[in-house]
């Protein structure tokens, strides 16, 4: 059985928007769109908080922060995007923003992610919760019940995900998201960033925002069947409060799987590489150019390989059917460093067991 080609840890990260993709590097990211003249419009900011403040480093409270940031991130860039990507004319100013001034836009933006929060909860945790309590009063077994709670959980979140789907602009959001996840790849398994590599790189990653709502979800779960009260408000109470907890482990579940390698990890990360067979979609060369132009605005993706990657230029040869050898062309192979210094450590171990003669 062929040996599973390894990736090297880029670091970068991406979601897609309308008619675009915003790649993040650190603190600084970059929002690529495709205009409605066919140009594309890169815009490229640094994020508000650091990520290197000491808050930011502690496992499983980082988890929280970065949700925290990735939601108001994205919401302010889809904004961005839309305006962009539909060639928006600037509106008048309105009540808030004469009430709040400079300040309106984030009064804004943390009133919608107030919104998104309180919804998700309402449809992923207390409408399965109250249905579940319901059926509990026929049902005595607490934690048959607690298991029905969960599988209503993730039916409610599995058709939530594909109803939207069916939507045209959720559908063309997904390709977007199909070129940032190739983009990725592309760059971490060492192939150089063209339109034609990565286009043959996969559309799926470990480190993708829907293995962390399936993680989440999944978690959730298996946490709340150690929620004993007899008290139902106590019991919503306990689960609303959880939500932190549940972040921060599914971030470090997300962050190990994404750049370690391990049987375990593949296990972890089988549901979420599974539920984005239907939220990543194959890209159109368009697509991909738009997410290209992203990741070198904030990634300088040469320099990266060149320090992780060596290239070997072979040439590709053809049998004739009378024996006679014929060149068809080259081919640049990429050989990661990890791999060259795990067969160069195995080589030593080789000729030290062999003795002096190296056989």
């Amino acid at each position: 059985m062929a040996k599973k080609k390894k990736t090297v840890y880029s670091g970068i990260g991406g979601q897609a928007v309308l008619e675009g993709v915003m790649m993040r590097n650190k603190d600084e990211y970059a929002v690529a769109v495709r205009k409605p003249d066919g140009s594309v419009d890169v815009n490229v900011k640094q994020t508000k908080h650091k990520g290197d403040s000491l808050v930011r480093k502690i496992p499983f409270v980082r988890g929280v922060f970065n949700f925290v940031d990735s939601l108001v991130l994205g919401m302010d860039i889809l904004s961005y995007s839309a305006e962009v990507g539909e060639g928006e004319e600037e509106q008048e100013d309105g009540i808030l923003e004469k009430i709040f001034h400079d300040k309106a836009d984030d009064v804004v933006m943390g009133i919608t992610v107030l919104i998104s929060i309180a919804f998700a909860i309402l449809l992923f945790m207390v409408v399965p919760y109250a249905v579940s309590e319901l059926l509990g009063k026929y049902i005595r077994n607490h934690s048959l019940v607690l298991l029905i709670e969960g599988v209503l959980r993730i039916l409610v979140f599995l058709i939530y995900v594909a109803s939207i789907a069916l939507m045209k602009d959720i559908r063309r959001l997904y390709q977007y998201h199909g070129a940032e996840h190739k983009c990725i790849n592309c760059i971490e398994s060492g192939r150089p960033l063209t339109v034609k590599n990565v286009k043959r790189s996969s559309r799926f990653h470990k480190r993708c925002g829907t293995s962390f709502l399936i993680l989440v979800v999944l978690i959730g779960i298996v946490l709340c069947f150690f929620i004993r009260t007899e008290t139902v408000w106590m019991r919503m109470l306990l689960r609303v409060a959880l939500v932190p907890v549940v972040a921060g482990i599914s971030y470090e579940l997300l962050h190990l799987a994404g750049t370690k390698e391990s049987v375990l990890l593949d296990i972890i990360s089988a549901p979420g590489l599974w539920l984005q067979r239907v939220t990543v979609k194959e890209p159109d060369d368009e697509m991909i150019e738009v997410a290209i132009a992203s990741v070198e605005a904030v990634f300088d993706w040469e320099s990266f390989q060149k320090k992780h990657f060596k290239t070997r230029t072979v040439k590709k040869k053809r049998i004739e059917p009378d024996g006679r050898e014929v060149e068809t062309g080259e081919e640049t192979l990429e050989i990661s460093v990890l791999d060259r210094e795990e067969i160069e450590r195995l080589i030593a171990e080789m000729k030290q067991s062999g003795g002096d003669d190296g056989e």
